[in-house]
């Protein structure tokens, strides 16, 4: 089982939704509103941090629990949908679950998702 997280661009939502409703083995998803801030590389090429110009951009994460045999497909769509070519597209990490479990039928791993 793997956990799909990804930061998005706010407008960039419906789109990655769109694409992953598209997909046959698309398992469900969280969407959480969030803020962020990247590398901070801004003009000069380095980050000086001042009480006046601390900047967290609007983000949205999404969060997708799924087997390992579709993760690189729902990965590949995401990168895809959410690509504008400008700084702060975001980022998709991937992460290795120990064990997932549904509360309502009590299914365990790949039959929970």
């Amino acid at each position: 089982m793997k956990e799909i997280k990804a930061v998005i661009q706010p407008h960039m939502l419906n789109r990655v939704l769109d694409v992953l409703h598209d997909c046959e083995h698309f398992p469900g998803v969280t969407i959480s509103d969030c803020q962020g801030q990247g590398r901070g590389r801004g003009k000069g090429g380095r980050y000086e941090a001042q009480t006046d110009t601390i900047f967290f951009a609007k983000k949205v994460k999404l969060e997708i629990c799924c087997g390992d045999d579709v993760c690189d497909h729902l990965l590949d769509l995401i990168r895809k949908a959410a690509h504008t070519g400008q700084p702060g597209d975001g980022i998709v990490t991937v992460s290795t679950l120990d064990r997932v479990a549904r509360i309502r039928t009590q299914e365990e791993q790949d039959d929970a998702v």
